[in-house]
């Protein structure tokens, strides 16, 4: 028989994600659980539905059940052999054995206490499982309330098998479904049924939200480093501030410590990050050793932005001897600026402040403090003319006994009138400009080329036009496109000797085929490359029946029509110049999972490859990757670079995946760095073991054959998941641990 008691029961708190307890139960190589716990259908909010096979009522208000008893209501179910409800005082007891389930977990238990007008439920003797995320175990006594669970005596773990790898026991275990975290007293943690750790106190998250605690530590070993041990501890402050604090300790170096705070306002975003160690024992000429990095993006209302990136060391060799997130061990310089931006209708205007520390025994960079652009953003219009005018104001400043110029001040106005008419099938753009610039340069500049004051007015004219040609490719594809993009331009710049003018943010641009159209050689306007020089181009390109690019080839060059126009004329203090430079570049992605790219530039007068490159991209499923790659330029301050190297990341098994790079210098026929390594992970914990031997940078000195010095070493990171974040790990990411870290830039979801 059955009756309906009015009676309410817990709340209703959210199932899991299908894809989160599929993506769980494919790790763990179980079947997955369609189905989540349902309340009984027609149920009404407040109502108890109760069967069994017989029933005493105990005066009005109570009642005993007996013999394979079923409770539902709308926010549990429960299977018992007996059950007495006190309707009056809102208590029911049950025997079992006893099952008993809502949204959060499910619980076999020998003997049930519920206090229904509080929500509280208390299970005797519980084996339990979550139903919200991984999780089971046993208590000797389980409380169900509002906020989650109570568990005592008990113990906790994330993996499904009978013999779980590792496992926490504790005299009490509370998890907590409204803050997101479980917490532990007294615990043992076991991996293997072996006790390994004794824990007074910890806390793990249930879910993603944050919480102040420990994370993952990380081991490894190396001949620079010695023994290592990265312990980041989290402080989760507010829901817009937080920040980590990693001691970092190094047998060969000392104790570092590295700290980074992030915050979010409702103008502000950015973080600061510092790295500390107050003594070297591996080099004990040193100071303290720190790197502080600040990064910040403002809005200022609606007209108004600001940034600001600074990093600064103590030495030219902290990042290339210690690493660090905020730069890479390639760089050779340090960025540093601050800048205000205002927005107007018609103009843009940017105050900055800017200065790199330049890495290695090289002069130091100028200071610009400040320097204040315009640009006109809404042109005067006349018929189908635009005029418009940029400018800049600058103060350059270098405290280095080395330059002959201590200081300078330069204006710079370029007023520009343009016609520009383009279509489908052509376009034409001519720009003629008056670049006007002003200097007043300071130092001990007797006996120097430099002059005091320097006035330098020189025209640009620029004439540029497109084709845009199209016709039916069936022939490579189903419905294929195919097109041809010719381009010509014609570019004037008088030659005007500019050396008593010193150099102070300028420097060479990049000849790639894109540079061969530029306007400019330089960037600054310290210096104003000559030109009379036309540019000739064209580019093809293959689409198919989706309109998805899967080839495209550009090539062109520059023909210099006087002497005086070519680079090596003009003795501007430049990199290595040629005077008929060749650049192109191509791109293949004939199938979804293959990508070809490549570029050269060629000096046609000098007959000598100036750069080449190419890389060929496989990616598969389940993290699959080769990339194969080669780069090579002639002249990188002197020296003649050419390297090869291949990235790979092999899953081996659905748990396993194996990842390698190797990095060749084929000029001086050595390996310069080597990196493999192993990741396994189930869905109760997670491995990566890796190695590397790399080859170790001095910047202040140049490194050669013979003198060249190698880092080895051993890393072991160690998850228990569960008790950590619960999001997968990306064996890729170890790829890019090196020096030359993996990337694809062929693809915008990189």
């Amino acid at each position: 028989m059955s009756k309906t008691w009015g009676i309410l029961m817990l709340s209703v708190v959210s199932a899991p994600s299908l894809a989160e307890t599929e993506l769980a139960h494919n790790l763990c190589g179980i079947s997955m659980q369609t189905r989540a716990w349902q309340p009984l259908e027609g149920l009404n909010l407040g109502e108890v539905d109760i069967q069994a096979d017989d029933v005493e009522l105990l005066g009005t208000q109570s009642a005993e059940f007996t013999g394979n008893v079923d409770i539902n209501t709308l926010k549990m179910s429960l299977s018992a052999q007996t059950a007495l409800i006190d309707k009056q005082r809102g208590l029911l007891n049950a025997t079992g054995p006893i099952t008993y389930q809502d949204y959060v977990s499910k619980v076999n238990s020998t003997g049930l206490n519920a206090d229904l007008n509080n929500s509280e439920v208390s299970l005797l003797g519980a084996d339990y499982s979550l139903s919200e995320q991984q999780g089971k175990g046993g208590a000797e006594k389980l409380t169900v309330n509002q906020s989650g669970l109570l568990l005592m005596n008990a113990s906790f773990t994330t993996c499904p098998s009978d013999t779980p790898v590792w496992e926490i026991e504790a005299d009490e275990i509370n998890l907590s479904r409204e803050e997101g975290w479980g917490e532990t007293y007294n615990a043992v943690l076991r991996i293997l049924d072996t006790p390994v750790l004794y824990l007074p106190y910890f806390t793990f998250p249930l879910d993603e939200r944050r919480k102040s605690g420990l994370l993952t530590p990380t081991i490894s070993s190396s001949d620079k480093y010695g023994v290592e041990t990265v312990t980041p501890y989290y402080l989760n402050i507010a829901p817009n501030f937080d920040a980590t604090i990693t001691p970092r300790y190094m047998s060969n170096k000392g104790l570092q410590l590295q700290t980074e705070f992030r915050y979010l306002t409702e103008q502000h975003e950015g973080l600061v990050g510092v790295e500390y160690l107050d003594s070297d024992d591996s080099e004990p000429d040193l100071e303290e050793r720190y790197i502080f990095h600040w990064q910040q993006q403002s809005y200022l209302g609606e007209n108004w932005r600001a940034s600001v990136d600074v990093t600064n060391v103590s030495d030219d060799n902290y990042i290339t001897d210690l690493g660090s997130s905020y730069a890479s061990k390639t760089d050779t310089q340090l960025y540093r600026t601050g800048s205000l931006t205002h927005l107007g209708e018609t103009w843009r205007t940017d105050i900055k402040v800017q200065n790199f520390e330049v890495l290695g025994d090289h002069l130091e960079s100028y200071t610009a403090v400040p320097q204040i652009n315009f640009t006109q953003t809404a042109p005067w219009r006349f018929d189908n003319f635009d005029f418009t005018l940029s400018g800049e104001i600058s103060h350059f400043t270098n405290g280095s006994s080395e330059v002959d110029i201590d200081s300078a001040t330069r204006v710079h106005i370029e007023p520009k009138a343009r016609y520009n008419y383009a279509t489908h099938a052509w376009s034409f753009l001519s720009e003629v400009s008056l670049l006007q610039t002003n200097y007043k340069q300071n130092g001990n500049l007797t006996g120097t080329q430099y002059s005091d004051t320097v006035s330098r007015t020189i025209p640009k004219v620029r004439l540029y036009s497109q084709l845009n040609f199209e016709r039916d490719a069936s022939y490579f594809f189903e419905d294929g496109i195919q097109t041809l993009e010719p381009q010509i331009q014609y570019l004037y710049t008088p030659n005007k000797d500019q050396s008593d003018i010193g150099l102070f943010d300028t420097t060479k641009l990049q000849d790639d085929y894109y540079g061969l159209f530029r306007d400019v050689r330089f960037s600054g306007v310290d210096r104003i490359a000559a030109a009379n020089q036309f540019t000739l181009g064209a580019t093809t390109r293959l689409f198919d029946k989706k309109q998805e690019e899967v080839f495209n080839f550009s090539a062109g060059q520059i023909f210099y029509l006087s002497d005086d126009a070519k680079p090596t004329e003009q003795g501007l203090n430049s990199d290595t110049n040629y005077n008929a430079l060749f650049a192109a570049q191509t791109m293949l992605h004939w199938h979804r999972r293959w990508y070809l790219a490549g570029g050269i530039q060629y000096d046609t007068d000098g007959k000598q490859m100036v750069q080449s490159n190419v890389t060929l991209d496989y990616k598969g499923d389940n993290n699959q990757l080769v990339q194969l790659n080669h780069r090579y330029a002639n002249d990188v301050s002197g020296n003649t670079i050419e390297q090869a190297g291949v990235f790979t990341s092999v899953p081996i098994s659905d748990e396993w995946q194996f990842i390698a790079s190797y990095h060749r210098d084929l000029e001086n026929n050595r390996s310069i760095e080597v990196l493999s390594g192993f990741q396994y992970e189930s869905c109760c914990w997670a491995i990566q073991i890796t190695g590397h031997r790399q080859i170790e940078t001095d910047l202040n000195q140049l490194i050669g054959q013979e003198q060249a010095t190698f880092d080895s070493g051993i890393s072991l990171n160690f998850v228990l998941k569960g008790l950590g974040s619960k999001s997968r790990y990306d064996a890729q990411k170890l790829l890019q641990q090196g020096i030359f870290g993996y990337r694809r830039p062929y693809f915008l979801n990189n």
